[in-house]
């Protein structure tokens, strides 16, 4: 079985049920872009947001034909076609249209700049890229630098010189399934790393990871057709898709939510009954900030339907969950843990049976299997602190074109994820850190991770990230970049008496008050903060040494 055929099982068992919706409540309606023949459904009221929807049959359909458009262009099996739009209800379709084609997807980060997407798209060998309208300037300014890039579709009507419009096209294509005979062990897609050491490495993955996904992701949440998933984080990202992967197996309704404001959010919970939410800590700790400073009134929603809150995507703090759980008690929770190099999150999971272990990122997912190793690759004992790898069929197929960096992360089918953890005696793993965020200071490892999670702890902070700063007598130092929360003030002192209750080693030897950065994924960006931090310390350190 390969992921396009759950599409077309849906299409034809629930062909008039509704597979997505989009809304996005900053789209004024009189000027929303109506691409397709969607159905335009307006709420009551002036403030409705602009919404559409789509069926089952309808995404089947229009994948298809764009499939079919790429097959009219001469495209061949295992030719790149790479996707950069926002999330909108045209995105999946596109996505499954390449895969159906037996073409491979290249789903591209939102946020890159033009630089990046070059890189990127000369990386992967793309041939065919889609874009929207949010991208035009971008695309400008490489458009005669990618040479490598025959066609340029663009979703949106009238779109660049350079362009092709893609939905007209679309319009004179067979909605049929094309005739593309396709094996499990065929390449499918191609994600890119986080690029937190550089450049981001091509992430290569068949279509039996993205089936292992579904059959993961349903099996740690139990969608049925009875539920609504809730989807706000970028379909680029391997997170909200392979989330998404339990509403495409389950043949269920999702909801595509463009904006993470609170109220927001919990207007689309209200108006759509959404069961299941999965939120980044930013939007989840936003949320709980409203509702406790009388910013949104819980009493104007019907949440009464919503049973499961999870997060993923980086480390969440325990007071976090805890301070959810006091607010919704009714709520399941869970928290997934995964790299894009193993197809999303799944490998690791709490489950909702195991609220008690809030702080653990759980056991090995549905299908995996986990180690924690030292330096040599042996074992540790239980407690002690080593390297997590895993193995399953999610595990992606190599690095593209980059035969080292695959042999360093893939060893006898395991893949070494690079994030420090231990395990305690009931075999629940606990994240301790990135191995190269790890601070050595006078031969002491600082996890910052275990120092963020304390500092949360702290009333008036809304975020913190800790860092290493180079220092000539201990190699490095910590630091902590802390976000107060809005309203709110603290000095460096107060910061320093709360950590009194840390040992001395791990306290902060530096203090700054400063936004924290965060990606679309929600993980801190620190190689944002040590260049930020690091640059005079480097040359004190130099002239001291």
């Amino acid at each position: 079985m390969i992921i396009t055929d759950f599409l077309e099982r849906n299409a034809r068992l629930y062909g008039r049920e509704t597979a997505l919706v989009e809304i996005n409540p900053s789209e004024k309606r009189d000027n929303a872009a109506t691409w397709w023949d969607f159905n335009l459904i307006e709420s009551a009221g002036e403030d409705a947001p602009y919404r559409r929807e789509l069926s089952w049959k309808d995404f089947d359909r229009r994948a298809n034909r764009f499939a079919n458009l790429l097959l009219s262009r001469g495209l061949k099996k295992g030719t790149k076609v790479a996707v950069l739009l926002m999330n909108c209800l045209e995105w999946l379709p596109i996505y499954f249209g390449i895969l159906k084609a037996g073409c491979i997807a290249v789903p591209m980060n939102f946020r890159y700049a033009s630089d990046e997407i070059k890189y990127c798209l000369e990386l992967a060998d793309v041939e065919v890229l889609v874009f929207g309208p949010e991208f035009i300037s971008r695309m400008d300014a490489i458009e005669k630098d990618i040479p490598s890039v025959r066609t340029l579709f663009y979703v949106g009507g009238d779109g660049p010189a350079y362009t092709e419009d893609c939905l007209n096209l679309m319009s004179f294509c067979s909605s049929s399934a094309p005739p593309v005979a396709m094996e499990k062990t065929d390449d499918a897609v191609i994600y890119f790393s986080s690029g937190t050491t550089g450049f981001p490495k091509a992430i290569l993955h068949n279509h039996q990871s993205l089936v292992h996904a579904c059959l993961t992701e349903q099996n740690h949440h139990s969608q049925s057709r009875n539920d609504v998933f809730l989807c706000i984080p970028p379909l680029y990202h391997t997170g909200a898709k392979m989330h998404w992967f339990g509403s495409l197996l389950s043949a269920s309704k999702a909801v595509l939510l463009r904006g993470v404001k609170p109220e927001w959010i919990l207007r689309a919970v209200t108006e759509e009954r959404c069961t299941i939410v999965w939120l980044l800590v930013p939007w989840a700790q936003d949320l709980l900030d409203a509702i406790d400073d009388g910013r949104v009134d819980l009493s104007k929603f019907r949440l009464d339907q919503w049973r499961l809150m999870h997060v993923g995507a980086q480390p969440v703090p325990p007071s976090l969950i805890r301070r959810w759980m006091k607010v919704f008690p009714h709520h399941q929770y869970d928290t997934n843990y995964g790299l894009s190099e193993s197809i999303g999150p799944g490998c690791v999971h709490l489950g909702v049976e195991n609220v008690r272990k809030v702080g653990a990122i759980g056991k090995p997912g549905y299908g995996w299997q986990t180690r924690i190793v030292d330096e040599r690759g042996n074992d540790v004992a239980p407690g002690e602190v080593g390297e997590l790898i895993v193995k399953g069929n999610g595990v992606m197929t190599c690095y593209y074109k980059n035969p080292e960096a695959t042999a360093e992360t893939l060893k006898d089918g395991w893949l070494f994820t690079g994030d420090m953890a231990k395990e305690d005696e009931e075999g629940f793993i606990y994240l301790v850190d990135r191995k190269k965020d790890v601070v050595i200071s006078g031969g002491e490892n600082i996890y910052p991770v275990q120092i963020e999670d304390f500092l949360r702890g702290h009333e008036k902070i809304k975020d913190v990230a800790v860092i290493g700063l180079p220092d000539a007598r201990l190699g490095e130092i910590t630091a902590a970049i802390i976000e107060i929360k809005e309203g709110e003030s603290c000095t460096e002192e107060q910061i320093n008496d709360f950590c009194r209750a840390l040992p001395r080693y791990k306290r902060p030897k530096k203090i700054f008050f400063d936004k924290v950065p965060r990606n679309p994924t929600g993980k801190i960006e620190k190689p944002v903060l040590r260049e930020k931090y690091c640059q005079g310390r480097l040359v004190e350190v130099q002239i001291t040494g």
